[in-house]
């Protein structure tokens, strides 16, 4: 009983010292935040945390969704086609690459998440027509999804159905892509 109580005691000693001697390492390495992206009319971007960043050659993106790089007078909502949706999600995917320097063929990973209409006016299926129903969004996202690749460039992809998606979009995309030249430049006010 003994030991137990002073092998406890003395892990619990070893972990905060670790804690209090890892701690100021651990903040003092981090690097300043990047600096945040130019805001150009009518290419707003939506309101909310982003944390789109650049490492090490790698762009790493979150949160596209269809409603990013529009402004509010051209959202669209939940009752839109999702089809729609889907296109406007990969334009906006593929302009933050070539924001970033990267493109579509350069994706090396995407996590793509899909959410049926949440409205009270539309009707949530349940049971195997809820299936139905994602399998038919996982179809049509198939078909538009292969047009912004060239042939063989589609890049690893997990899809994942979601019961409810930020900002109106019934479709968001994350992943990596890799940098493969210098950032474009904001286009010019005028």
């Amino acid at each position: 009983m003994e030991n137990s109580t002073r092998r406890s005691f003395f892990g619990k000693m070893a972990a905060m010292a670790t804690v209090v001697t890892g701690s100021t390492k651990l903040f003092a390495q981090q690097s300043a935040p990047a600096p945040a992206e130019p805001v150009i009319p009518g290419t707003e971007r939506p309101r909310g945390p982003r944390n789109n960043h650049t490492h090490e050659g790698i762009y790493y993106f979150s949160g596209t969704g269809s409603n990013d790089g529009y402004g509010r007078e051209d959202h669209i909502t939940v009752k839109d086609p999702f089809e729609k949706h889907v296109t406007r999600t990969m334009d906006a995917l593929k302009k933050s690459l070539e924001r970033a320097g990267s493109n579509m063929d350069s994706i090396l990973h995407l996590e793509v998440f899909l959410c049926l209409p949440n409205d009270d006016t539309i009707p949530m299926p349940t049971g195997s027509a809820r299936f139905a129903a994602h399998k038919a969004q996982y179809d049509a996202l198939n078909k538009i999804y292969g047009t912004y690749f060239s042939p063989g460039k589609a890049p690893s992809r997990a899809c994942m159905a979601l019961e409810w998606i930020p900002g109106d979009s019934l479709i968001e995309i994350v992943g990596s892509a890799l940098v493969v030249g210098p950032p474009a430049p904001p286009p010019v006010r005028s």
